[in-house]
């Protein structure tokens, strides 16, 4: 038997989708669903689903941001050939993404007993939900919103890309989120953020994905609704993503901040009645 039937892992796919992107935090969200479909979140198969699913959504991006994938990944070929081309900003922003991305895989290496272990505890969730939405309630205030995409540095790189490490300790504090706000501290539009967080998600996620693919079939989790799952999040993160660029771009991170007490506030109470267990 598997350890998440195919109905839960389209329940856990759409559930993926919608919020890996959004600064809600999909870990604990889906760490929220599961519990309430009675599902261990401290498994091990179960840890590792959630993580292959997010597969889905990364090729989400992929494909949304196919244009400019080709673009940035063709300067980065042209720059390893002829040193001329090592001065375009494209060039620069894929070793930016592959420098940023080195400090979560080892810290994520590092700290998985206890990223599968005692943090995954359901109040560890809603903790970090609630001290999550005071950081981007805060950087939304703080930032400047005057850079735009082409303003990026490497330092803006290393300290958004340095900041995923936060959402992989502490879920529901938030991948995006932490991303998003840490570049409006350093004054980055709204869009120019969202983007960069996007990129920067691409090969984290995808290396996680791929690193737990082994756990989560081996451990228990049949193929079929790894599939389902990965496929259902790729579907519904596409959309997540479209509706989340054009909102950025005329509203704050108000909305997402009060979404995010509310449900932490609840979750705790959930927790503190015995209708969850942690």
């Amino acid at each position: 038997m598997s350890a998440i039937s195919i109905g839960q892992a389209v329940i856990l796919g759409v559930v993926e989708g919608v919020t890996e992107f959004l600064p809600v935090s999909s870990t604990g969200h889906l760490k929220i669903t599961e519990g309430l479909m009675g599902i261990p979140v401290d498994d091990k198969s179960v840890v590792a689903f959630t993580a292959v699913i997010q597969v889905g959504a990364i090729a989400a991006v992929l494909v949304y941001f196919f244009k400019d994938i080709v673009r940035i990944v063709s300067a980065w070929g042209r720059g390893l050939r002829d040193p001329e081309e090592r001065y375009h900003h494209d060039y620069k922003f894929a070793w930016w993404v592959i420098y940023a991305t080195i400090p979560i895989v080892v810290v994520g290496l590092a700290a998985k007993p206890l990223i599968e272990g005692p943090l995954a505890s359901l109040w560890v969730v809603a903790g970090s939900l609630i001290v999550g939405s005071g950081l981007m309630w805060a950087a939304d205030r703080m930032g400047r919103h005057k850079r735009g995409e082409d303003d990026t540095s490497l330092r803006d790189a290393m300290l958004v890309g340095s900041s995923q490490i936060l959402a992989l300790l502490f879920p529901g504090f938030s991948r995006s989120g932490a991303t998003m706000s840490t570049g409006l501290i350093l004054d980055l539009e709204r869009v120019a953020a969202t983007r960069l967080s996007f990129f920067l998600g691409i090969p984290a996620l995808t290396g996680a994905g791929l690193y737990e693919l082994k756990d989560a079939v081996g451990a228990g989790v049949g193929a079929v609704p790894l599939l389902v799952g990965t496929l259902v999040s790729f579907v519904v993160a596409y959309a997540s993503i479209a509706w989340l660029l054009r909102f950025v771009a005329k509203h704050s991170f108000n909305a997402f901040v009060a979404y995010r007490i509310a449900v932490g506030v609840l979750l705790f109470g959930l927790l503190g009645t015995g209708i969850l267990q942690a």
